[in-house]
C-alpha cells in the first residue's frame, strides 16, 4: 500500500462539480492498494498515518501527532500511485489491486481511522478534482512494502 500525505491547512475534493469533502488543518492522503497487499499493509498505513508526527510543537519543531494538533483527514484513493512508467511514456498501472480487492482495504483504512479522527473522502473509482494548501510544504511518502 502506497500513501502520499500531505500536510495541509485545507484541502477539498470535488465530484462532478460537487463537494465531496472539505478539511481544514490535516493531512491529504492519496492512498493506493496494490495487488498483493493484505490487511497487514492497511494495519501498518494506518498506525503511520496516525503517528507521523509533523506538525509543529510550541518549540517549532515538527513534533506532534494528527491528535495532538487536532487535524482532520481527507482521504483519496489514488491507484495511479502504481503507475510504471520504466519502460516508456505511458504508465502501466497492472500492479494497482483490482477494485474487488481495492475497495474492502481502502474502506477498512477509512474506517479504522474514523475511530479517531474527522475524516473525509473522495468516491472510489470516481474522477475527483483535487484542491489543497500543502502546509510547508510537508509532504510524506509511505509504502508499505518498502519496511526499513
Amino acid at each position: 500500500m502506497r500513501a502520499v500525505v500531505q500536510r495541509v491547512s485545507e484541502a477539498s475534493v470535488t465530484i462532478e462539480g460537487r463537494e465531496a469533502g472539505r478539511i481544514g488543518r490535516g493531512f491529504l492522503v492519496l492512498l493506493g492498494v496494490h495487488a498483493s497487499d493484505e490487511k497487514a499493509d492497511a494495519d501498518y498505513m494506518i498506525k503511520k498515518i496516525s503517528g507521523l508526527r509533523v506538525f509543529e510543537d510550541g518549540n517549532g519543531k515538527m513534533n506532534l501527532p494528527l491528535s495532538e494538533a487536532g487535524g482532520e483527514l481527507l482521504i483519496v484513493s489514488q491507484f495511479t500511485l502504481y503507475g510504471d512508467a520504466r519502460h516508456g511514456n505511458r504508465p502501466a498501472f497492472i500492479e494497482a489491486a483490482l477494485p474487488e480487492k481495492a475497495i474492502p482495504l481502502y474502506e477498512y483504512v477509512v474506517s479504522s481511522l474514523r475511530e479517531r479522527f474527522h475524516v473525509e473522502t473522495g468516491r472510489f473509482g470516481s474522477d475527483m478534482q483535487v484542491s489543497l494548501v500543502n502546509d510547508g510544504p510537508v509532504t510524506i511518502l509511505l509504502d508499505s512494502k518498502k519496511l526499513f
